[in-house]
């Protein structure tokens, strides 16, 4: 039940603000959430830091978030470079107090490409022309698949899809999520994207759809790493912010480049 009624309201909150939330309160929100979620990650990764130290590494894994609020992706580009070079100045001016140092540099800038990298792309896919139809069609996809596949894998799972990363994932379960995410991202193009060919739609469903569990089993590696069983306990009966984001971080920046070049644009 607890699962239920936080994947009801964190949905609830997501559609408005994607649907009606104005630009601005839109890019506070996402760097809100990557913010909450380098922590959750830091916290993962680099354990012996507490959290007054892990502060300024938050930060400056927001640089590229703020760098792709002009809409272009040489600001997120900016941001990126600039979070890398002062995480690096950082680490040296605190070398001697640090129990490991290049930890610091490789793991960090390991989660600013992972998560802050990442996640900027929501921002740019908002400013796209018909971003938000866009981002809906991403959600439709994320959330079908990641729902269809949790059933589908409990109902009729039998055959492990990666029993070393993540035992309870099935290939019955992935081709559940696929399904499901083929379903509901047919829905919103009918109601939302009807300019958008049908072959157009199923391409992107396919590709989103394996990139999202391969997004999933990225994640599950992490953990798996530091003997973490969920990044967090935010979101009661999910776990952490992390652990449901995780399919976003790789769909995100393909969908925003599929679209890039879909429309003719070139970067400058």
């Amino acid at each position: 039940m607890k699962r239920l009624i936080t994947g009801v309201l964190a949905s609830a909150a997501w559609l408005l603000l994607l649907l009606w939330g104005p630009f601005p309160l839109f890019w506070l929100a996402i760097t809100t959430l990557t913010a909450v979620a380098l922590t959750e990650y830091l916290t993962i990764v680099l354990p012996a830091l507490n959290r007054r130290a892990r502060g300024p590494l938050i930060l400056f894994g927001l640089l590229p978030l703020v760098g792709a609020y002009s809409g272009e992706p040489t600001g997120l580009i900016c941001g990126l470079s600039l979070a890398l070079v002062v995480l690096l100045l950082h680490t040296l001016a605190r070398y001697a107090s640090l129990s490991q140092p290049y930890e610091v540099i490789s793991r960090g800038g390991f989660g600013y490409l992972y998560l802050s990298l990442c996640s900027a792309h929501l921002i740019l896919l908002m400013v796209m022309p018909q971003g938000r139809a866009w981002l809906l069609l991403l959600t439709a996809i994320t959330a079908a698949s990641d729902t269809a596949a949790f059933y589908t894998g409990s109902k009729f799972g039998r055959h492990k899809l990666c029993p070393a990363i993540s035992p309870g994932k099935t290939w019955e379960g992935f081709a559940g999520g696929l399904a499901g995410s083929l379903g509901a991202a047919l829905l919103v193009q009918h109601f939302f994207l009807p300019e958008q060919g049908l072959l157009w739609v199923c391409l992107i469903v396919l590709l989103l759809g394996c990139l999202g569990a391969a997004g999933d089993l990225s994640e599950s590696v992490i953990k798996r790493a530091f003997g973490a069983k969920d990044s967090g306990n935010l979101l009661p009966g999910h776990g952490g912010l992390l652990d449901r984001i995780d399919s976003l971080l790789l769909t995100a920046p393909v969908l925003y480049y599929l679209l890039y070049l879909q429309t003719g644009l070139y970067f400058p």
